[in-house]
Order: C-alpha cells, then sequence, then structure tokens
C-alpha cells in the first residue's frame, strides 16, 4: 500500500515539474499587451506593445493587463486540470490492484 502512496506523490512531483516547463499565455488588445507564465501559474513574462503604452492611460492600462493576466491564468488551468486527470486515471487503475490483493 506504501508502495501506491509513494509512486502517487512521486508522479505529482513529476506533474509539477512538468508543469513548470509548459508556457502558456494571454493576450489584450490583439496582443498590445501579452503574458507569459507556467502551467504552474507562475507569470514570467508581461510584454506591453510600446506605443500602446506611451498613448494609454493608467485605467486602460489596468484593465487590459487584468484581462491578458486571466488569460493567461485559464490557460494554465486547463493545463494543469487535464495532466491531473490523466495522473488520477493512472494511479486509479493502480490502486485497483491494491483492492483485489
Amino acid at each position: 500500500m506504501f508502495d501506491k502512496l509513494f509512486q502517487a506523490q512521486q508522479k505529482a512531483e513529476e506533474i509539477k515539474k512538468r508543469l513548470d516547463t509548459i508556457s502558456v499565455s494571454g493576450e489584450a488588445e490583439g496582443g498590445l499587451i501579452r503574458v507569459v507564465a507556467t502551467a504552474n501559474k507562475e507569470i514570467k513574462e508581461i510584454t506591453i506593445d510600446p506605443v500602446f503604452l506611451s498613448n494609454a492611460d493608467k485605467e486602460e492600462l489596468e484593465e487590459l493587463l487584468v484581462v491578458a493576466l486571466n488569460k493567461a491564468i485559464a490557460q494554465a488551468e486547463n493545463i494543469s486540470q487535464a495532466e491531473m486527470q490523466a495522473a488520477s486515471k493512472d494511479m486509479l487503475g493502480g490502486l485497483g490492484g491494491l483492492f483485489n490483493q
């Protein structure tokens, strides 16, 4: 039983490491603001078009940053959930043998 739990813990750590290597992005205003994050929801980069920045007011910039950030986080969440569901199926399949012993 402890072997199965240890394997599940190892699998979770592998997933976390893999999610750190997957990049997702969110954009606002057709790419004028772009946010890049990992699938673990860590923001890595924010890019703002210099021409847009010179003409934008504070409220507009803040609003568009929120839009781009939320898009990146939503994409990261989707990938994370998909990875966890796949791992859960693998783990549950392995645990099935635990109860049949």
